[in-house]
């Protein structure tokens, strides 16, 4: 590509862009081409769909089973920690029992032999953006994964119409890019305060976390309606399904047999390859003998001791929380100093269990050489980077089907990867061999 043919494209990328953009006060770098990805890894990402989809109905399922008696209680006591009793109360609701997120969304990590998912996310943002990105860097002639459609038509297939998208104050930094959507294909993008006049609306989409939804006009009378059986809601109302310790869950021996029946051995190994080992940052005392597993310890403290090297965990909040979202909540164990990575361990001990925190291994994410278009200079400018991927599967039946895929490149000194100002964000594309 020569520097005439990059500048031109990068400035019809630019051009395109919404009059009031797509993430309220968001910038990002442009690049005049999208994420290239290997055509095995696209294979990959196309299976994951399938498996996400199984994890996510085996967790529904080994949540309600804690509750009926058929697991144990603590499975429900860990995964309600810290939850209101009328939210807990609306979960539990027989009408819909077997309900999931109808849009699924993993956080992907890249590494030099691998990927691995550092979390899911089942009130997602970047659709529209996503949605736009393929649109755009198609018209480019670029091979984008999903087509120039595949986000928009996907998330129109997933719900029941009439539908309105309900977008809270908390996250309205993502109200344009759900309103370019809704402009795609002909759905209401309201506030919460007006929820009281939906009229024949089939579906709402839930657009903000229920660990805010006391903060949320009309939010009770929204979950009761739903509740009475009025209009559907997705993501359901389950805060359980959006807890990050659900990945603990998938590593104790304990449940290794529940999610040999749930999963099979090969969703279930195939799901043990992609996600980081967790821990569940429970401060119970163990018993003089026992150790935690894998780290060898006897006390959560003990790890304030560790080496840089043995520091090489993440710290999470688990889900219920303000600080559960956007990449806040987060210690990583080596990029702090000794006494602040101790007393972040301290103080997620002492959150527990109102605000429950998970511990995973930091797996470090490979090096590109990428680059991007800089407008003042009107050139190309290279950088190293490591990136995060964002595949979007939309739910319709069994089949969880790839809609697209977000790269998010950072510089390469960033240790925890979401969009900035510095990174890129463009499409991914299949890579021609």
């Amino acid at each position: 590509m020569s520097s005439t043919s990059a500048a031109e494209r990068a400035r019809y990328i630019r051009d395109q862009l919404p009059p009031h953009g797509l993430f309220a006060g968001a910038t990002w770098r442009i690049s005049p081409e999208a994420f290239p990805l290997a055509p095995d890894l696209v294979a990959k990402l196309e299976a994951l769909g399938s498996q996400l989809l199984a994890f996510y109905r085996a967790c529904n399922i080994l949540y309600r089973h804690s509750v009926q008696g058929k697991l144990p209680a603590w499975i429900a006591e860990y995964l309600d920690a810290g939850k209101p009793k009328d939210l807990i109360e609306f979960s539990r609701l027989s009408r819909f029992k077997g309900e999931i997120p109808r849009v699924i969304r993993p956080d992907v990590i890249l590494t030099d032999d691998h990927f691995f998912i550092t979390e899911l996310d089942s009130v997602p943002g970047g659709i529209g953006l996503t949605g736009w990105l393929a649109k755009t860097y198609s018209a480019l002639g670029d091979d984008v994964i999903g087509g120039p459609q595949g986000m928009t038509e996907g998330f129109d297939a997933t719900f029941e119409k009439p539908l309105v998208v309900v977008v809270s104050e908390e996250a309205s930094t993502y109200r344009p890019e759900m309103e370019w959507l809704g402009r795609q294909i002909d759905f209401r993008v309201i506030r919460p305060e007006e929820t009281t006049t939906l009229g024949t609306v089939a579906t709402v989409y839930r657009f903000f976390e229920l660990f805010d939804w006391s903060n949320v006009p009309n939010a009770r009378i929204l979950f009761e309606a739903v509740a009475r059986g009025d209009l559907k809601l997705t993501p359901p109302i389950k805060p359980h399904l959006e807890e990050k310790m659900l990945f603990a869950f998938l590593w104790m021996d304990s449940l290794k047999h529940f999610w040999r029946e749930q999963l099979g051995e090969k969703t279930l190994a195939a799901l043990r390859g992609v996600f980081p080992y967790t821990w569940i940052m429970d401060p119970t005392p163990l018993p003089p003998h026992a150790v935690i597993p894998e780290l060898g310890i006897h006390d959560w403290l003990e790890m304030g001791h560790f080496s840089q090297k043995q520091r090489e965990l993440v710290l999470k909040i688990s889900g219920f929380s303000e600080r559960a979202w956007g990449s806040r909540g987060v210690y990583v164990g080596h990029d702090l100093p000794a006494n602040e990575w101790a007393e972040a361990i301290r103080r997620a001990l002492e959150s527990f269990p109102e605000h429950p925190f998970i511990l995973q291994r930091f797996e470090k994410s490979k090096l590109f050489d990428s680059q991007y278009f800089d407008f003042e200079a009107n050139e190309m400018q290279p950088f190293k980077a490591r990136v995060r991927l964002c595949p979007y599967y939309f739910v319709g039946g069994d089949r969880a089907t790839l809609g697209g895929v977000l790269a998010t490149v950072c510089p390469a000194d960033k240790k925890i990867l979401h969009g900035m100002p510095e990174a890129v964000m463009s499409p991914c594309s299949i890579r021609a061999e």
